[in-house]
């Protein structure tokens, strides 16, 4: 068995090929990125002696030339001499999904205009028969010189039976003509909504379709007849993957079921079908080096000298194209790097096989997954895994009074988590739609799940009240004292930690003191007590609450300033 790689990727326009064979292939694996994909295709052949052409028909248009990779292996001895890639414009839709639906488009046309047709028959129709009532109430004149009975002029009207008789006619003709209107009219609007349907695939398939596609030939010059295994790699965009999860929380186990998915979407203008899908991190786009920084210049204001002179035609579209082409690149960069997962047992997930690498980390998904060319959604399952949680209740009684409920779990796996969408349950209860920041393997994380009702929180202003302070200066001081109240109604010990805002003065003659708890009762997050002081000034409690139990806990502060002063923020 003979391995044979063109590392080194040559186009070139052979001419003097001797044999040219196009070769039937099928994709067998592509590898996703952010933004497009890897596509392999295989072939296996048989080969004879001497310089042949491997042609591969049909190829996306959109594939990237300097992406291609020819290699292979068999029993045949051969060298890879050089691949060349052509545009081949043609004057049918190449690609088989777009010519399917153009094909149902055209169809739906033809219907409509059958439908048209017939809404002119009906309309004519309609309309004779209102010509036919009209004739029949004129004077009908018989030729001179006769009477009724022997063609004289004497004038003829209808009977009253024949009179009742076109009644009976007209209205049965009109009635019909009115219900296939009607008919039609909602025959054209099913056609209509059909139509619109077919068309925005078609939008959406829009950098698939044309009137053109790629043909790849592999050059190659064999020594010793024999079979060969072409493999075929390229780049094409318009694919890409997003990671997706469902935080499911087990209250009982106290542990976090994170199902981790991979949302693909395929609009590359081929079908993937039963191949090998890998899921890759990395970001091509963002290139294979940090960005340049430019110098920042600081200077004197010069005033702007305007200069006039006169400058060649042809020289000044060559510097504005410079320009412009200058400004598109920067454009282009920018928008790349902002561009940047006999007993009843329930179902499991099959895990991808995770590979980390020096700067991305890549999932093999372990099953054959079809991806159509359509731009659809496809789920795959990446990871599914069970993670220990620290439950903790949190609130801001002020904002709000509901206790809201937080999951702290470590990512024990070997997959990094990506930003993503996350649906977030409760044991079987939906309870929020959030996003999860990436959580490297080891790191920390918080999944939000929502407020539970079984912590009960209560703020209540128990008194506030103003007074003079001063003796030789008049001054004012406002005082203010809150209970709040935490019941745990749940019947399991529960962690509750809840924010309370205390002033915070910016000028030196405004004075808050905080009368309850005591300041010899408040910790810093150096030396934590029960409650403790942020920098910003807010009190911060964490109780530890038995099933039942109930807490209450004052808050007493006053503000004291010069009576002269206009103070803001005291309520």
């Amino acid at each position: 068995m003979k391995t044979i790689r063109l590392s080194g990727l040559v186009l070139l326009a052979s001419t003097n090929l001797l044999h040219a064979a196009p070769v039937e292939s099928h994709i067998s694996a592509a590898t996703v990125y952010l933004d497009r994909a890897i596509v392999t295709r295989m072939a296996t052949i048989e080969l004879v002696r001497g310089e042949q052409a491997l042609v591969f028909e049909r190829l996306p248009t959109g594939l990237l030339d300097q992406s291609l990779q020819a290699s292979g292996r068999g029993t045949a001895g051969v060298t890879i001499l050089d691949v060349n890639a052509q545009t081949a414009y043609v004057d049918f839709t190449p690609n088989e999904r777009v010519k399917e639906l153009e094909e149902k488009l055209k169809g739906l046309l033809i219907q409509h205009r059958a439908l048209d047709d017939r809404g002119k028959i009906l309309s004519e129709e309609r309309d004779f028969v209102k010509r036919m009532l009209l004739a029949s109430t004129g004077t009908v004149i018989y030729p001179l010189g006769g009477d009724t009975a022997h063609g004289g002029g004497t004038a003829a009207r209808p009977t009253l039976d024949e009179w009742q008789k076109l009644y009976v006619y007209s209205e049965e003709t009109f009635g019909k003509i009115a219900g296939e209107a009607q008919s039609l009219d909602n025959q054209r609007e099913d056609l209509k909504a059909k139509q619109e349907a077919l068309q925005q695939q078609l939008n959406e398939l829009r950098g698939a379709r044309g009137k053109s596609f790629k043909t790849v030939t592999v050059r190659v010059a064999v020594s010793d007849p024999g079979r060969l295994d072409v493999m075929l790699k390229y780049a094409v965009p318009g694919a890409s993957w997003v990671p997706s999860y469902d935080a499911r929380l087990h209250v009982a186990d106290r542990a976090v079921e994170l199902s981790y998915f991979g949302l693909v979407r395929n609009n590359t203008g081929e079908d993937w079908s039963d191949l090998a899908l890998t899921l890759s991190t990395a970001r091509p786009s963002l290139g294979g080096g940090a960005p340049e920084l430019s110098p920042w210049i600081v200077d004197v204001t010069r005033p702007i000298m305007m200069k006039v002179t006169a400058m060649p035609a042809a020289e000044a579209r060559m510097e504005r194209a410079g320009k412009g082409t200058q400004a598109f690149n920067q454009l282009a960069d920018a928008a790349s790097a902002i561009r940047e997962l006999d007993e009843e047992k329930d179902a499991g997930f099959l895990a991808a096989t995770v590979e980390a690498g020096a700067t991305s980390a890549t999932f093999k998904i372990p099953v054959a997954v079809t991806v159509p060319a359509n731009n659809t959604m496809q789920k795959v399952s990446i990871a599914s895994a069970k993670l220990a949680a620290n439950l903790q209740y949190q609130a801001t009684p002020k904002l709000l009074e509901a206790a809201f409920l937080s999951a702290y779990a470590v990512n024990n796996t070997d997959y990094p988590f990506l930003a993503g969408p996350m649906n977030t349950f409760l044991d079987e209860t939906f309870v929020a739609a959030s996003r999860l920041k990436t959580v490297m393997p080891g790191e920390k994380f918080e999944l939000a799940l929502g407020a539970d009702e079984g912590i009960a929180i209560k703020r209540k202003l128990v008194n506030r009240f103003s007074e003079d302070t001063g003796l030789t200066s008049k001054g004012r001081r406002v005082t203010y004292e809150y209970l709040l109240t935490i019941t745990n109604n749940k019947k399991t010990a529960e962690r509750v930690v809840f924010k309370e805002p205390v002033p915070v003065s910016r000028n030196e003659k405004i004075e808050v003191n905080l009368l309850t708890p005591a300041e010899g009762d408040v910790g810093t997050a150096e030396k934590p007590k029960q409650v403790i002081r942020e920098a910003d000034g807010k009190l911060v409690w964490r109780f530890d609450l038995k099933p039942g139990e109930k807490r209450e806990v004052p808050l007493k502060f006053s503000i004291g300033y010069p009576g002269d002063l206009n103070v803001t923020g005291v309520e």
